[in-house]
């Protein structure tokens, strides 16, 4: 990485050392990023506590020593996410975001789709309404973004079209099944079509709008036991902060 500014999204804070900390950005030109940030802790004139998850950042690198993480040498702070903050169940949303981009990407590979879109996310955060409603589509986004969305408008074995009535979804064999192609099969999830035809629908609005979107009882229900599979099929861990969402409502 050369010394030009960039802007980056904080995902994640760690302290090491007495007074270091090392942060893992989402920057716009270079995609995910650790580096190492000296004397975060023990110098606020240097950072200004504009080292903290979910702020905007525009940044400076230093030159990278062999076998290191690069390390910051300025920091402008662009948006502190302070509404996020002040709402637990916002920051619960977002973190559970951020770490779905950070399990989804490998390091240092460009995705300034991804950066655009959780600029947006973090803001829809804050102020959701409906939390489980952005989840879903904070998932389908970051999926159908990394070219691992399973097929949903048809049979992701046979392509076969699908009509009326309730289907068997299995990521792990392709996404939607025909009920040929399911007979005898338990896996997944069970989901009726006016859901997968919803899916469908969202995928053909802007990214980066979340206002707005209104679903169903049964779509948001179906959709988030269908993605939450997707998730978990693609992923083959449990991530962290979704046991935090958890613990929020009860489970």
């Amino acid at each position: 990485m050369d010394g030009s500014p960039c802007e980056a999204i904080v995902l994640r804070c760690t302290d090491y050392g007495e007074a270091d900390r090392i942060v893992t950005l989402l920057t716009h030109e270079h995609g995910i990023c650790g580096a190492f940030a000296r004397n975060a802790r023990s110098s606020r004139r240097r950072f200004g506590g504009a080292l903290h998850p979910f702020s905007r950042l525009r940044i400076t690198w230093q030159t990278r020593r062999r076998g290191g993480l690069p390390q910051l040498a300025e920091v402008e702070l662009l948006d502190g996410a302070h509404g996020l903050m002040a709402n637990l169940d916002g920051m619960a949303l977002a973190a559970y975001g951020c770490e779905l981009i950070m399990a989804l990407w490998p390091e240092e590979q460009a995705i300034p789709e991804v950066f655009d879109l959780l600029r947006s996310f973090l803001p829809a955060a804050a102020s959701a309404e409906d939390g489980e409603t952005l989840r879903l589509l904070m998932e389908l986004r970051l999926l159908d973004a990394a070219g691992l969305l399973p097929h949903l408008g048809h049979c992701g074995e046979c392509w076969a079209a699908l009509g009326p009535g309730e289907y068997r979804f299995d990521a792990a064999r392709g996404g939607t099944l025909c009920a040929a192609c399911a007979h005898g099969h338990h896996g997944g999830v069970v989901v009726d079509a006016l859901t997968l035809g919803s899916l469908v629908r969202l995928l053909r609005v802007d990214p980066l709008i979340f206002d707005g979107i209104r679903l169903s009882p049964l779509t948001v229900t179906q959709a988030g036991e269908l993605l939450h599979h997707c998730v978990e099929e693609t992923v083959g861990r449990p991530l962290k902060s979704e046991r935090f969402l958890a613990s929020l409502k009860g489970v």
